[in-house]
């Protein structure tokens, strides 16, 4: 924990959500001077998490944490502050504890609305606001479960609210293997969203997926089972027209109201249905004291999306470090864009701008429907059509991205074409004020600054700068456009080439060389390049050259012929160099699987050649200390017991990652353990743009870490959820859900054209994660290619794979059974036989170096 310095000033923040979260993240980057000492008072027994993502916790097991706060940040959770004391400015927590303060911030969020309706005190009945919530909820859906089957019935839930917590409520009720009822008072769907058409193209959609909508009809009162049964549990659900809904589960998400209750208790002004009243500085009528968040009455509004509680964070911020500082500061909370999209159970769901708009005077609406299509969409346009005031997206949000950048602005183009894309506008045509990122609140403007004062040249970088398209990702295109119109604006080409001696990004000439049927590096930088190439384009087309060998079913050896000299020192020996000189070798383990026969070869080659053992995250062991004339004989003791290399050298396949799955373990509901291994033996050896690792995990509680996999697959009680382009590293990222309850085959296949799309596309050195990033409509465009066959290319990719797999050969069992490939593996040019009685290896400060210790006629070059 930090020590204060007398000079700080004592900032206390009362909740540690995303708002909290967020406040105290803006402070500490911004704060240079460390003028404030921060201490954050957490209800909940945990730090901070994403409230938004909780359906993915409950149904895959995701980790929803924020990254960790530096350790300046004095933290104490599970001890809730309990009262306010205005004049001695101090909280006072439930277990005694005091803490003094010069300024205060609570962002104590909000509480769940639970109807005051008869039964809702019975067991079975949950909110859907925490993780410890969600805990309770996953506990008592197993146990109606094993009661219904007890029963010979089907276990059933109910979610009171069909707003868009309420539908994810019921997704996951339905995820957890539960026939899904919803009900929503108003006559539709996500009523504070949608209009009367979306709501109803929305409810098709839910109902097309198994749940039963019951809209217009209020809950009377929930009731406990049938006579003879446990009349202290929830046994159904009455509606006020006197249909009764069979239930074993009922979730409330009716809605939300401020947690106030401290601003209540010390005598702060509340507004008269709740929340924190503050000026658009988001100060309460004491000076001392801010609020932000969902607690928080700021121009009479409580705001409940994550986007608009960020802003006030960042307005709190400006406002604690001026007066740090002595100054005034004029940031100022003047509302948020209300926007959002999202995917709900598979439909695209868009609102931006006032969807209402069109119900009052000097405003139009256009409207498109497909039935067919299950795509509903409206504009709301001023009565000369000339500017955009909102409208509603269902089944397809393509435009969004645009279409929301243009609200309260003048229109490119007839609403119409906006409709269907016809009236692209270019980025550089946007105003400046336009909401880019409203997440995040960024607006094109300063998008526009930060490349042209930092000198950005890439969406990542863009991204790390202004925080825009880092919360739900759905505004990176436009991000994209923007950088592409300033980099142009700017005289800067848009370059992709890989290269002073290429012209054309790998991608391009991993297609040239494919057209033209190029296999030699000479061939290609001949015809297509200039010069003799350097450590950046021959490394590369290498690699190209190799997965296209693979692609084409040529099997060729990366060491033979010209290839060879084209590779980096790893692929140069098929080994890992390591800072001493010396090389490591990782046999591979699919799935982590391994004999206790060949535990024991492990440890005979390690004590042999004197080798450092290590068991890696990768479910696998690596020796280390390996020198390069031991390489060969090392392969051959680990060949003859049945290993092959693990590539842990090349960009290839690492691993695939497994937990014990349904063999051993008792959550395991699909062998994960055989899916891992039948993944491993399908794509190793695969050669790709940067190395590849994925992870099988057998149930939702995801042991095996597939989130944060290139791919990654999860089990489920019906086939298995495949997640995409997640990576670990410098810059984690959470992969995406690609598709959900997959049959084996049908899995494997959506990897295979995953993977293959990937290699013929990805630039050189570039990751899954920022692979996907770069892809114009992420990873809608992904499915949409690999799924929907946009580009026709499938049986080809399909093609591709079953090439790859029919051709691969261990390497180093190729490697061995050649005398030509052998002679490269020797620390002498001269003295091909180490180990020579005349030289030995001693280590000088982790550096294995060679030493004469007789015979001075040996000349030792070093190679």
């Amino acid at each position: 924990m930090g020590v204060g310095s007398a000079s700080q000033k004592r900032l206390v923040v009362v909740g540690h959500g995303p708002a909290g979260h967020r406040l105290v993240e803006a402070l500490r980057q911004r704060d240079s001077g460390g003028s404030w000492q921060v201490t954050i008072l957490g209800g909940e027994p945990r730090p901070a998490y994403d409230r938004v993502a909780l359906t993915s916790y409950l149904t895959e097991g995701a980790d929803l944490g924020y990254p960790a706060h530096d350790p300046g940040v004095i933290q104490r959770h599970g001890d809730p502050v309990a009262a306010i004391d205005r004049a001695r400015r101090t909280v006072t927590t439930e277990s005694g504890r005091v803490v003094p303060y010069d300024s205060l911030v609570l962002a104590t969020g909000s509480v769940p609305f639970v109807p005051p309706v008869p039964g809702r005190d019975l067991a079975g009945v949950f909110v859907y606001r925490t993780i410890d919530d969600l805990d309770a909820l996953r506990a008592c859906c197993a146990e109606a479960k094993g009661r219904a089957r007890a029963e010979g019935r089907s276990p059933a839930g109910a979610v009171v609210g069909g707003g868009l917590l309420g539908l994810e409520a019921a997704r996951a009720l339905q995820g957890l293997g539960l026939e899904t009822h919803v009900v929503e008072v108003a006559p539709r769907l996500m009523p504070r969203q949608l209009d009367e058409g979306g709501g109803a193209m929305l409810r098709r959609h839910i109902e097309d997926l198994g749940l039963t909508v019951h809209a217009g009809t209020p809950l009377a009162a929930l009731v406990p089972p049938a006579p003879g049964g446990d009349g202290e549990r929830v046994g159904g659900v009455r509606l006020a027209d006197g249909t009764v809904i069979d239930v074993d589960v009922v979730v409330f998400s009716a809605g939300i109201r401020p947690h106030d209750r401290l601003a209540r208790g010390c005598g702060l002004a509340v507004g008269e249905r709740g929340g924190i009243v503050v000026d658009d500085g988001c100060r309460t009528e004491d000076p001392a004291i801010f609020a932000i968040g969902e607690c928080a009455l700021v121009g009479g509004q409580v705001y409940g999306l994550v986007g608009p509680c960020f802003s006030m964070a960042e307005v709190v911020a400006d406002r604690l470090l001026a007066q740090a500082a002595g100054a005034a500061s004029s940031a100022a909370f003047t509302g948020a864009d209300a926007s959002t999209k999202l995917k709900l159970m598979g439909v695209d769901v868009a609102s931006f701008g006032d969807p209402f708009a069109a119900g009052g005077a000097g405003a139009l609406d256009v409207t498109y429907t497909d039935p067919v299509a299950g795509i509903y969409k409206k504009l709301v346009v001023s009565d000369d059509a000339r500017t955009l005031l909102g409208g509603v997206l269902v089944g397809d949000a393509t435009a969004y991205p645009t279409l929301r950048a243009y609200v309260g602005a003048e229109l490119p183009g007839p609403p119409d074409q906006l409709l269907f894309g016809g009236a692209e506008p270019a980025a550089g045509e946007l105003p400046g004020a336009t909401t880019i990122c409203s997440c995040n609140n960024v607006s094109a403007e300063t998008i526009r600054c930060a490349i042209r004062g930092d000198q950005l040249t890439d969406v990542p970088s863009v991204k790390g700068c202004t925080n825009a398209g880092t919360g739900c990702g759905s505004c990176v295109p436009l991000v994209k456009k923007l950088l592409d119109a300033e980099l142009t604006a700017a005289g800067i080409e848009v370059s992709r080439a890989l290269c002073e001696h290429f012209d054309f990004s790998r991608a391009e000439l991993f297609d040239i060389a494919a057209v033209c049927g190029i296999t030699t590096f000479t061939q290609l930088i001949s015809e297509h390049g200039r010069g003799r190439g350097c450590d950046i384009c021959r490394p590369a087309v290498a690699s190209i050259l190799a997965s296209l060998a693979s692609m084409e079913g040529r099997g060729e050896h990366i060491l033979e012929g010209e290839q060879a000299a084209l590779q980096d020192t790893n692929d140069h020996f098929l080994a890992n160099l390591q800072k001493n000189g010396t090389y490591s070798v990782v046999p591979r383990v699919p799935g982590g699987e391994i004999t206790p026969d060949k535990l024991i070869v492990i440890g005979e080659v390690a004590r042999e050649f004197g080798l450092y053992t290590k068991i890696t995250g990768a479910q696998r062991i690596d020796m280390f200390g390996a020198r390069v004339e031991q390489l060969p004989a090392i392969w051959r003791r680990l060949v003859d017991a049945g290993f092959e290399s693990g590539h842990a050298y090349g960009k290839a396949l690492r691993t695939v990652k497994s937990c014990v799955g349904s063999t051993w373990c008792r959550y395991g509901v699909q062998d994960s353990v055989g899916m891992a291994i039948r993944l491993e033996l399908r794509y190793r050896g695969l050669r790709s743009p940067h190395k590849l690792k994925s992870a099988v995990s057998g149930c939702a509680r995801e042991c095996a870490e597939a989130q944060g996999k290139d791919f990654g697959v999860i089990a489920t009680e019906k086939g298995w959820n495949l997640y995409v382009c997640g990576n670990g590293g410098m810059r984690p990222r959470h992969a995406d859900l690609f598709a959900t309850d997959l049959d084996d085959e049908t899995l494997i296949r959506y990897i295979d054209r995953f993977l293959m799309f990937y290699i013929r596309t990805a630039d050189r050195l570039q990751r899954t994660a920022s692979w996907l990033e770069s892809l114009d409509g992420g990873i809608d465009y992904l499915r949409e290619v690999i799924v929907e066959d946009r580009l026709g290319i499938c049986a080809e990719l399909d093609a591709a794979m079953e090439r790859h797999v029919a051709a691969y050969a261990d390497e180093w069992r190729a490697a061995i059974e050649d005398p030509d490939k052998l002679r490269r593996f020797v620390s002498f040019v001269n003295a091909p036989d180490i180990p020579d009685p005349s030289i030995a290896f001693e280590s000088e400060r982790d550096q294995i170096k060679p030493v004469l210790v007789a015979g001075p006629e040996l000349e030792v070059v070093s190679r």
